[in-house]
């Protein structure tokens, strides 16, 4: 009797020990060393732009953070944001730096000013357009996901991808195109 209590003794508590070792080994991919990343730079020297004009610096990296987060710093030299979309895997979080913004998460709209931050949930459809002529956003994802990968790849295009192309591209790093972007 003893022995058939051990095994399952065992059993259950297997699952908790792959667990705490997986957590274990993504603790240790994490980067073991502080650094700085300067103003204007992005944290493996490429440049990244989004539409091809507005600086998109990534500045800490999945690959520093065992793929837990991601951080970027935006800078907007128009009026303009990203179509409407859902993140499937990921959170995101925006600190307005610089300027206005206007977010549009699900059915609810907020203006944000420089020092304000929000939250956007992942699995809600969501946008965001420029409403001063120049704007800076800091932003993160959790967990990091593809989307240091996604920016690398649209910025390499040399023309814009069609409806279905850009689905495919959006789908393969777990997001889908749901609308337009906001307009003025």
């Amino acid at each position: 009797m003893k022995r058939k209590q051990f095994i399952r003794q065992s059993l259950l508590t297997l699952p908790a020990l792959t667990f705490l070792k997986t957590v274990e080994a993504q603790a240790q991919q994490s980067n073991p060393k502080p650094f700085v990343i300067d103003a204007g730079k992005s944290r493996f020297g490429d440049t990244i732009k989004f539409l091809g004009v507005h600086p998109n610096d990534l500045k800490i990296s999945s690959k520093d953070t065992g793929g837990q987060l991601s951080v970027f710093d935006y800078t907007g030299f128009d009026k303009v944001g990203p179509t409407l979309h859902i993140h499937f895997k990921q959170d995101e979080i925006f600190t307005v730096i610089e300027g206005s913004y206007r977010f549009v998460v699900g059915d609810e709209t907020h203006q944000l000013q420089a020092g304000q931050t929000i939250f956007l949930p992942r699995g809600i459809p969501h946008t965001w357009i420029q409403l001063s002529d120049k704007g800076r956003l800091i932003y993160m994802l959790q967990p990091a996901g593809k989307m240091e990968e996604f920016f690398v790849l649209m910025n390499s295009l040399k023309e814009r991808p069609s409806e279905a192309e850009m689905n495919k591209i959006h789908a393969a790093h777990d997001m889908k195109v749901v609308g337009p972007p906001l307009s003025l």
